[in-house]
């Protein structure tokens, strides 16, 4: 290759080279299936050897018989079964031979003029029955640097052609039609229908107007075969095929074809992995907005319970309000002159204000405490299913769409989620409602009863109520001998009943301070450790989310770069 090039073109080679170059460091570094990888290294490869001239098409649509009508000679079998089982390779040789060559392609050498400067591949059928034959040309394809695509005039444009000759543009290939077996066409008319019929389906189904060559194979090879049956040679219309390889194959045009085909096999890497990188970065994007809109929740979660909490503890100060009210009623009732007697019993009176003025505050206070902690572990329960829906969500999406491969992340993302969402439903089995209500019960407990007042056991929270309230309120109930009736009517009693509301007031406001005071403080505690789990449970997730994000972006900015560099080299060797 090199000793054919001029000045301009080595400049252009050399340019070509390093863009490629950097192209394949960015698919290993960004981890590119191995396949692609090694498919860009052969095509630069390609560079250091002959044109080469890949035919393709589906199995006896005549490619052995149009490769031997171009070449003069029978150098590949013929038939109307599949006779080419793998990719054969023809190139020059001072004898005609076949063997296994070092990469394990047939290989067929012969003393031919043309295969001097133009090595000739022949494919398996598109449509062949064994699969991996069919595999084998598709890996073929990319090394080309002219494709000439063989339908039959029989059965021109089959819908396996048609999907062939997309994934043939993909690698930006030029691309030759040649409709062969015009020979089974009686009239002129046929041919042109037929022509016109490939012509139209290539421009509506795959945008191109592509060289369409009506020939004869089978009548072409056996005119050169005779060697002196010219008018037979030009009926077969095989003349203007091989003119337009000729101008085609000039020195010239097969620099500019070779150095083109390894760009049209970066431009495709780079777009696929480009399009790949963007439709991850979309995903993590969706991944990332879920984030946001969990934290989101979370917030809103936090500040509607917040709210409803404020709303649920009136419940309790309405029960310690109406506590305070029946003391006053009771000592209204109870300090007054014609009781004088009844208040000299202090055990008597102590047993009155606990039935009429505590009453049922303990086991009401306790109700609504529960009430409060069942309603919090039901709310932190639903979040928790809440954000396992979310991660389930973005589990399914996506799953079956995604284009293409770029290292790990697709497991990894799946796999994480997986491993979040099983952790978040095990929280969930694991919930165990009465438990949590328990613990939240004994917090709260003995955050009311403080250290030295109550000993803290299984007594619950009615009865560290009662003890506060019984204890603490004793002395306003009982009165000693004090003077004569006179001096108690006038003196005592009402000072004492207005002592014994004050104190009263004050160990209400003390009980009230208590509680609400407990219950914030286990109720903010709680709900900041709810979700502290929470968020711990999405931290591996988020984090792989703000990770992948960024290095996608890297991977993105990158494939862009290179293909805008590669789109300007190819319009320069296109000016060659």
């Amino acid at each position: 290759m090199r000793g054919v090039l001029n000045p301009e073109q080595e400049r252009l080679l050399a340019e070509e080279r390093r863009q490629l170059g950097e192209l394949a460091r960015s698919l290993a570094r960004w981890q590119a299936s191995r396949e692609d990888q090694a498919t860009l290294e052969r095509s630069v490869r390609q560079l250091e050897e002959l044109f080469l001239l890949v035919v393709v098409g589906e199995f006896n649509s005549g490619k052995s018989t149009f490769i031997n009508a171009l070449l003069g000679a029978r150098l590949l079998d013929e038939g109307v079964t599949p006779t080419t089982s793998s990719v054969f390779r023809l190139r020059w040789g001072e004898r005609q031979e076949r063997a296994l060559a070092a990469d394990g392609i047939d290989e067929i050498t012969a003393p031919v003029d043309l295969l001097r400067q133009v090595q000739i591949v022949d494919t398996p059928g598109t449509n062949a029955l064994e699969r991996s034959h069919e595999a084998l040309t598709r890996e073929f394809v990319p090394r080309s640097d002219l494709v000439l695509f063989v339908t039959s005039a029989d059965r021109p444009f089959t819908e396996s052609e048609r999907a062939f000759i997309e994934r043939i543009r993909e690698w930006g290939k030029k691309l030759v039609f040649v409709i062969n077996k015009i020979d089974i066409l009686r009239r002129q008319e046929e041919v042109e229908e037929v022509e016109g019929f490939v012509a139209e389906s290539c421009r509506r189904l795959l945008g191109l107007s592509p060289e369409l060559f009506p020939i004869s194979s089978r009548e072409a090879l056996e005119a050169k075969l005779a060697g002196d049956e010219r008018q037979r040679l030009e009926a077969s219309r095989f003349p203007p095929l091989e003119r337009y390889l000729v101008s085609t194959l000039d020195e010239g045009e097969r620099v500019r074809l070779k150095l083109l085909n390894p760009l049209g096999v970066g431009a495709r890497l780079a777009a696929s992995y480009l399009e790949a990188a963007r439709e991850r970065v979309e995903l993590l994007r969706e991944d990332f907005a879920t984030l946001e809109r969990i934290e989101g929740e979370l917030d809103l979660f936090k500040e509607d319970l917040g709210r409803e909490f404020r709303f649920r503890l009136t419940d309790v100060d309405n029960l310690l309000l109406s506590c305070e009210q029946r003391g006053d009623e009771f000592f209204d009732e109870t300090f007054r002159l014609a009781r004088a007697i009844d208040l000299l019993n202090k055990s008597r009176v102590k047993a009155a204000f606990e039935r009429r003025v505590i009453a049922d505050l303990p086991r009401a206070i306790e109700g609504k405490v529960d009430e409060i902690i069942d309603w919090l572990v039901a709310a932190e329960l639903r979040q928790w299913r809440a954000a396992t829906e979310h991660l389930e969500g973005r589990r399914a999406l996506h799953a079956e769409r995604l284009i293409g491969e770029i290292g790990s992340f697709d497991a990894d993302r799946r796999q994480l989620l997986e491993t979040v969402g099983r952790a978040a439903q095990r929280t969930i089995e694991r919930f165990d409602r009465e438990r949590e209500a328990t613990r939240l019960a004994e917090s709260v407990q003995a955050a009311v009863a403080g250290t030295a007042l109550v000993e803290v056991g299984a007594i619950g929270l009615g009865a560290v109520v009662s003890a506060l309230a019984t204890t603490q309120l004793a002395d306003v109930t009982g009165l000693l001998a004090a003077g004569t009736l006179a001096a108690l009517g006038f003196f005592i009693l009402p000072g004492r009943k207005r002592k014994a509301k004050r104190q009263l007031a004050a160990r209400i406001a003390d009980l009230r301070g208590r509680l609400m005071s407990s219950l914030t403080e286990e109720f903010d505690r709680e709900l900041d450790r709810g979700l502290a789990r929470i968020r711990e449970a999405l931290g591996p997730y988020s984090r792989f989310v703000e990770a992948e994000r960024r290095r996608l972006g890297e991977m993105e900015s990158e494939l862009e770069e290179s293909a805008t560099a590669l789109a300007a080299l190819r319009r320069k060797i296109e000016e060659l």
